[in-house]
């Protein structure tokens, strides 16, 4: 059998191929459309049973399919599996694309919605039709027939060049590389950096160091390294990847345009002023405008602060590092020195209380404590050697596993993300449990110890089993609203940036903190000292996420790509609004927003800081009960989170659940206080 078309338990990674990719989505795609042909006959019931039950169990088997073929060209970008997720990308996006337009399947599901079993439905399954009928709207279902084969083909080539969007990015990192043969050129250093460089140099059959473009060798440069000039030469190849100073087969600049124009089409023929209005349709926020003046808003709270940040840096540098002006490949490294300064610890002295054995129990322990669960090493087929699989069993029963993919690959594309592999329904056999995909690109094991993880990577492990949480821990049966599906995208981060919040509390670190040399756990000294730093630079990181996400805004609400004004434009007139500090010009940041080109966060960026106001006010709900019972790692509150935000995914608005949780509306002020910006 091929393995894409088996159903019948976990992904089998182990047999499968890419040759495997072609027949088995075409296979399934046929099956899909013969279905949709049957149950678009006339004498088809518009019921439940009868039409919206099938149709998702078809759905399913190609999306879980699919699914799997996308992981693989995320996590496994080598030329077989590129090609065979292209060739059949079209194909795949053409197919939901006439589905989102097919009038007959939409009138079963209006027919649906004006039945009077529509009434005898639960809320889960009504909200399943609603959302149903919106996103045939926005997939064109009520356009003229002589427009939809237009619709279909923007489809298509949008899901091209956002694929091509991401290869262009990897391939650019992968091909910049720093030699290094002068020993005072690593000076700073940390020594497993200079370990894993040495290490990769000699995989090459070079002498010295090899530094490059992804997160495990950039970031130790950019924040430690004395060596200016490295320090540059690896910034301006990063900034620059994929633009039209490098290759120009990965200049991604031609793609921007080319996407932007297509969203806009999209925009027009659906009806809507703008891209950004239709990306608002399924979230939280109603307006283009309500986004801006929250962005603009946090802005001005955020602003002082800093300004105050970078005025210090700039001191600092004068005064103690005899730096007259600050370059941006000079920020990170004296952002580190100030802090070293101030509060009398490092990044790097930190790291070394957290090996990744350490941190993984730690981290199951915090869900365990709060959730009622308990998380047990499980065995699975895999794509890599170092990937691991768990299981998370609740009251003796299995209720999800999750796959783990720790580090970097030359292979895999680069930042953090959870993905779903199996979605939980209620089956006539019973439930099926969900499984997912947790994937980061954090350093790997070098010189025989245990990989290390900054505090920064511990957040980020927190913040992907976050949304991990929400997908596994789910008790809804429908799929369409089971775990993170049917959840509006500006709360999608609410669990994930709910779960960072833990990694500064002093009872959960002291039980997930060990020096890889000693064993000790976390100093309460250090830890002090790390608290004071918490918001450190606060300021100037919240400008930064706004600028990001003000850009994103209006690049897809004000912006015409087809006058003369240039994305490069855009984005400097933003800096100017927005940021305390501007960039060379000839930073290309646009070129490797993949969030927004090679993502779903176009029009959505502001979803992290908007999720964050919610997740920041979820938290206090822990800080209050902490306050009486001594640990945030409290049961009950942990009990109502779930049940209240986890267990019931999609199946309501976002809104709903959160004031079900908290008894009130969110506010802004757990944001602030969290950040610094208000007293606590």
């Amino acid at each position: 059998m091929n393995p894409l078309l088996d159903f019948a338990g976990l992904p089998r990674f182990d047999a499968l191929a890419p040759e495997h990719v072609a027949p088995a989505i075409r296979q399934l795609i046929e099956e899909n459309r013969a279905l949709v042909v049957k149950l678009s006959a006339p004498e088809s019931q518009s019921s439940w049973h009868a039409f919206m039950q099938p149709l998702t169990d078809a759905g399913e088997r190609l999306g879980r399919a699919w699914g799997i073929v996308s992981h693989m060209h995320s996590v496994m970008d080598v030329p077989e599996w590129r090609e065979a997720y292209n060739a059949m990308l079209p194909e795949i996006t053409g197919y939901y694309a006439e589905l989102g337009q097919n009038e007959a399947i939409f009138a079963k599901v209006k027919a649906l919605r004006n039945s009077p079993e529509y009434a005898t439905l639960t809320p889960t399954r009504q909200r399943i039709v609603d959302n149903d009928l919106r996103d045939f709207r926005l997939s064109g279902a009520e356009l003229p027939e002589d427009k939809k084969p237009r619709f279909k083909a923007i489809q298509e080539e949008m899901s091209a060049l956002a694929a091509k969007f991401s290869e262009n990015i990897l391939d650019a990192t992968n091909a910049h590389a720093e030699w290094i043969t002068d020993e005072a050129s690593v000076t700073g250093l940390p020594e497993d950096v200079k370990t894993a460089a040495h290490s990769a140099a000699e995989r090459d059959g070079r002498l010295g160091w090899k530094f490059t473009l992804h997160a495990p060798s950039y970031i130790p440069v950019m924040q430690y390294a004395e060596d200016r000039e490295l320090r540059a030469r690896l910034y301006r190849a990063y900034t620059t990847r994929a633009s039209e100073f490098g290759n120009p087969e990965w200049d991604n600049g031609p793609l921007i345009t080319r996407l932007l124009k297509l969203r806009a089409e999209e925009a027009a023929m659906l009806g809507f002023d703008n891209y950004a209005q239709v990306s608002l349709v399924p979230k939280m926020a109603t307006t283009t405008t309500q986004v801006a003046a929250f962005l603009r808003e946090l802005s001005a709270k955020a602003r002082p602060f800093a300004e105050r940040d970078v005025a210090e840096l700039r001191d600092f540098a004068r005064t103690e590092l005899r730096m007259d002006k600050l370059e941006s490949w000079d920020l990170g490294w004296a952002a580190e020195k100030l802090k070293h300064a101030r509060y009398d610890f490092s990044d790097e002295e930190v790291k070394q209380y957290f090996p990744e054995h350490v941190v993984m129990a730690g981290l199951f322990r915090v869900i365990e404590s709060l959730f009622s669960v308990k998380i047990q090493p499980d065995t699975a087929a895999a794509w890599h050697p170092a990937v691991r699989f768990y299981r998370v069993v609740r009251n003796g029963e299995t209720v999800g596993q999750f796959f783990v993919d720790l580090y970097a690959r030359e292979t895999k594309r680069g930042g953090a993300w959870m993905q779903d592999a199996i979605g939980r329904r209620r089956t006539e056999t019973g439930v099926q449990t969900p499984v997912a995909y947790l994937c980061c690109n954090f350093p790997a094991p070098v010189g025989g110890k245990p990989a290390t993880f900054s505090h920064d990577d511990v957040l980020t492990m927190f913040h992907e089993t976050g949304h991990g949480l929400h997908h596994l821990l789910t008790q809804v049966d429908d799929l369409p609203v089971s775990g993170i599906d049917g959840v509006e995208w500006d709360a999608v981060e609410l669990p994930s940036q709910f779960m960072e919040n833990f990694c500064w509390e002093w009872d959960v670190l002291t039980g997930m903190t060990a020096h890889a040399e000693t064993g000790e756990p976390l100093p309460r000294a250090l830890y002090d000292k790390m608290i004071a730093a918490k918001n450190f630079q606060s300021g100037m990181q919240t400008l930064r996420q706004i600028e990001f996400a003000l850009f994103d805004l209006l690049l897809h609400s004000e912006f015409d790509p087809a006058g003369t004004r240039t994305v490069q434009e855009l984005i400097a007139d933003v800096r100017e609004e927005v940021a305390v500090i501007l960039p060379p010009e000839w930073n290309r940041f646009p070129q490797s927003f993949s969030h927004i080109f090679g993502g779903g966060y176009a029009a959505g960026y502001y979803s992290y800081k908007w999720a964050e106001v919610l997740s920041a006010d979820a938290y206090s709900a822990f800080e209050e009960a902490g306050r009486t019972c001594g640990s945030t790692l409290d049961a009950e509150t942990g009990e109502r989170f779930w049940r209240e935000i986890l267990a019931v995914g999609g199946s309501r608005p976002a809104m709903e659940s959160f004031k079900a949780f908290r008894g009130r509306e969110p506010s802004v002020d757990a944001l602030l206080r969290h950040n610094g910006m208000i007293d606590a």
